[in-house]
């Protein structure tokens, strides 16, 4: 399997007392790079940065190591890291023939992989094997098959919804085999399938060539939802078929099996909060007038609001999975009003996958309740509170929340809202508030604590500053990527200030050459 791998350490602590950019170097080394030609390779490793359009351009390079397909590079990358800014990434292994540019025709491209610079970070911060950031699963598989003499190895296609496909994992090599075993691999759902279980999977079998030059052996189509038709004791198997074959020959049946063996499905538990406002004042969702009014052409402002902030914090969550819950609403079976309810009406387990999963039991909720009131978020804040408190016992700095609350209007139960900041501000928690309509939201400011300490009903003040509230109306005409800037923009300040508060370092960086994280 080719991979890319890369070790962070940030040059300094996350924020600073100005400005929340951080300097962080990345080292990259590779592990089993494609041998295309007769000698090992010279294998340089290029670093791309997205700029305006989507456009890829290069930032920098590593140096040509020669003859070497797991080159450990002594180049290192030093970024300006933001933490509420989605910086994309490109990783490209070219074999370099010679000292003219990288991507040439006669250089040999070996792969690519790419990321956000969030996501490094964020591995660097968890104690969790890379491959559990990209993912809410991790899938381990032993595939198996039947071929005339060769040197086979597997690669598995996700076909998009435009047609195009990604190459989601390329098995190792088995030499010279006929019925080779390759190794177990993990890879997340979500790279595998989008998490669409009927999502088609092109798999494609090849016989291996050290010149590049792999010959082709066949291939077969496969979704998730076939793979985990696997059951005690029994597997999985599939024709892989060569067209070219089938086509001239008339007898033709297959150019072998490929079987699944095994398939292990495990999901990771952790819990990134949003709390949603139904209360009356939203307007009846099936008026066009309604906040919560679901308009099959645009997102509504709370979708907006969610989207924007969701997806940035989503690269720093450890499986993707979202606490979903509302307040101020009448829900069923008795309708009787809830200021702390699961909106997928599971209160055992109100997680979400993704953003879009949240944004999906949004939508499925809304028939289901009577809008109400009043807007009391006090619960909800002294909820997600006792459940960071439960986590003060992980003595690393590995665990932090941050709640994101979405309300059309001034909060009414603001002393018991106080009390609960203040009580919050000593645990490991950030909380954020986006105010969703054209209210008067003057009073709200008081709870940010820009402009003075935030002080409990009996005069306590908060430990540190952990709200933002922002207006949305003052980001309708701008991007989305402008809200999650500017609402995210302290989190890292009040992260530091949380562990140093308990004296609590940063975790140590991961060392490049004994243990690399993996990109792939």
């Amino acid at each position: 399997m080719n991979d890319v791998q890369d070790a962070t350490s940030p040059g300094a602590a996350l924020g600073g007392p100005v400005a929340c950019v951080s300097k962080v170097e990345l080292r990259v080394a590779c592990k089993a790079l494609l041998d295309r030609d007769t000698l090992n390779k010279s294998d340089p490793c290029v670093i791309l940065m997205v700029q305006n359009q989507g456009q890829w351009t290069e930032l920098d390079r590593t140096e040509v190591i020669k003859s070497n397909l797991h080159p450990v590079f002594a180049k290192v990358f030093t970024l300006d890291y933001y933490f509420e800014e989605a910086q994309k990434l490109r990783f490209e292994v070219y074999d370099i023939h010679g000292t003219h540019s990288i991507g040439t025709r006669d250089d040999d491209f070996l792969g690519g992989v790419e990321c956000t610079l969030g996501q490094i970070v964020a591995q660097k911060k968890m104690v969790k094997p890379l491959f559990l950031k990209y993912a809410k699963y991790a899938g381990k598989s032993t595939i198996t098959d039947l071929f005339s003499k060769s040197d086979p190895f597997l690669e598995i296609y996700r076909i998009n919804d435009d047609g195009t496909e990604q190459l989601v994992h390329r098995t190792e090599v088995i030499k010279n085999n006929l019925n080779p075993v390759w190794e177990p691999f993990k890879v997340s759902l979500i790279s595998l399938c989008s998490c669409d279980e009927d999502r088609k999977l092109k798999c494609l079998v090849w016989d291996y060539d050290s010149r590049g030059k792999h010959d082709f052996i066949g291939e077969f189509y496969a979704t998730f939802r076939e793979m985990q038709k696997i059951g005690s004791g029994s597997k999985v198997t599939w024709d892989c078929m060569n067209p070219k074959y089938k086509l001239k020959k008339k007898n033709y049946k297959n150019s072998g099996v490929v079987i699944l063996s095994d398939l292990k499905v495990r999901a990771n538990r952790y819990t990134g909060p949003v709390a949603i406002d139904f209360t009356a004042s939203n307007g009846d969702p099936r008026n066009s007038c309604s906040l919560h009014y679901i308009n099959p052409y645009q997102p509504n402002e709370y979708l907006k609001a969610l989207i924007a902030v969701g997806e940035i914090c989503q690269d720093y969550d450890s499986d993707k999975r979202f606490s979903a819950l509302g307040f101020g609403a009448r829900i069923p079976p008795n309708y009787e009003v809830s200021h702390d309810f699961a909106i997928n009406f599971n209160p055992e387990d109100d997680e979400c996958e993704e953003i879009q999963g949240v944004v999906e039991a949004y939508q499925n909720c809304l028939p289901k309740i009577q809008l109400y009131g009043p807007t009391n978020v006090s619960p909800i804040i002294s909820r997600i509170a006792k459940l960071s408190a439960g986590e003060e016992t992980i003595k690393d700095a590995s665990r932090y929340h941050i709640l994101l609350i979405l309300t059309d209007g001034v909060v009414t139960d603001m002393a018991d809202t106080r009390e609960a900041i203040v009580r919050a501000s000593y645990q490991p928690l950030s909380i954020i508030i986006v105010g969703v309509g054209n209210a008067d939201f003057t009073d709200m400011q008081i709870l940010d604590g820009d402009d003075g300490v935030l002080r409990s009903p009996k005069g306590e003040p908060v430990l540190r500053d952990i709200v933002q509230f922002v207006p949305f109306r003052d980001f309708k005409t701008a991007s989305p990527a402008a809200l999650a800037k500017c609402v995210l923009a302290e989190v890292p300040n009040q992260v530091v200030e949380y562990y140093s508060h308990k004296a609590i370092c940063p975790m140590p960086p991961v060392p490049s050459c004994d243990s690399p994280t993996s990109l792939s």
